[in-house]
């Protein structure tokens, strides 16, 4: 296979000088492949595998919130996080012309734009922490605040807590 494709988000963090590992997993071509499964596939305790979200406030604007792959984003907390009165869910097929990526392969690094980019604040309990690579297939894996200092991000409790 030889030398293997770089995406935006590892030459990103390359030119930020930021190490990170990549992890590759197995999925069909263009089909994306849930969190849960994704960390059961890289060996990753699902705590440290993050999902990319991408929202639009009310102002019109973008938001990308990262959240644990086993949590679900609290869209009054993401909205108050992000300084807008609220946020929604962009349609999946929006998701190419927002960010440059693919939904499944959507990585808080090396959007098209720079967005306001909200980190849940557990990432900072884990010594590393695994974010899509750019493309479905290709995980990244870095210090929690590295990746946040990469997207110019900040962290906060955007999260759903369930009663267990």
């Amino acid at each position: 296979m030889g030398k293997e494709a770089k995406t935006n988000a590892m030459r990103m963090l390359e030119r930020a000088k930021i190490a990170y590992t990549a992890h590759e997993y197995p999925h069909e071509e263009g089909q994306a492949v849930d969190g849960a499964t994704v960390a059961q596939l890289t060996g990753q305790d699902p705590a440290r595998v993050f999902k990319t979200l991408v929202t639009q406030g009310a102002d019109r604007n973008y938001y990308v919130f990262v959240v644990p792959v086993l949590a679900e984003l609290d869209l009054k907390k993401a909205a108050k996080a992000a300084g807008v009165k609220s946020v929604a869910m962009i349609h999946v097929a929006d998701i190419n012309k927002v960010t440059g990526y693919i939904r499944g392969g959507c990585s808080p690094v090396g959007m098209k734009k720079q967005y306001v980019t909200v980190f849940d604040e557990s990432c900072l309990t884990q010594p590393t922490m695994l974010v899509s690579g750019g493309r479905i297939g290709t995980q990244i894996e870095c210090a929690p605040q590295d990746l946040i200092r990469a997207s110019r991000g900040k962290t906060a409790a955007i999260t759903q807590v369930h009663d267990q």
